[in-house]
């Protein structure tokens, strides 16, 4: 059998010239699939739980968490002003060092909604992050935006 026409080679090259432009039509595809797009507001990662969790979670070896160093003072020095001051000092600085811009802890119980530390403008607050821990009696809650 003799192909002196040359169909078979012409009915070849049609098929390997199909199975190339199959090919390079997913490659274009592939290529021109856009990317999604991401915020350019970058979010800070931090949570109201998250920090939360680090303030009761453990300092040192004497079992102690932020919490209850900080309760502690209340409840020795019976909620006066001089110990709200100083638990006022201690927590701002706890979340400078945390890096934290904006935010309100408060304590809710005892001192009435007293804020203990503060940054940032709380009437223009957005994505309100808010957590609460109980330690004795006391009941702390923070807001983070």
């Amino acid at each position: 059998m003799n192909d002196e026409r040359g169909s078979l080679y012409i009915a070849d090259a049609i098929i390997a010239l199909s199975i190339l432009f199959v090919a390079m039509l997913m490659l274009n595809t592939l290529i021109s699939i856009p990317n999604p797009t991401y915020s350019d507001n970058a979010h800070d990662s931090k949570n109201a739980q998250d920090i939360m969790e680090i303030l009761s979670g453990k300092v040192d070896f004497n079992d102690k968490t932020f919490l209850s160093e900080i309760t502690a003072i209340l409840k020795d020095n019976k909620n006066s002003k001089k110990s709200v001051l100083e638990v006022s000092e201690i927590c701002g600085n706890k979340f400078d060092e945390l890096k934290i811009k904006n935010y309100r802890f408060i304590e809710t119980n005892h001192l009435k909604s007293k804020v203990l530390a503060s940054s940032g403008d709380f009437s223009k607050a957005e994505n309100l992050s808010v957590a609460t821990r109980n330690y004795g009696d006391y009941s702390y809650t923070l807001y983070v935006w």
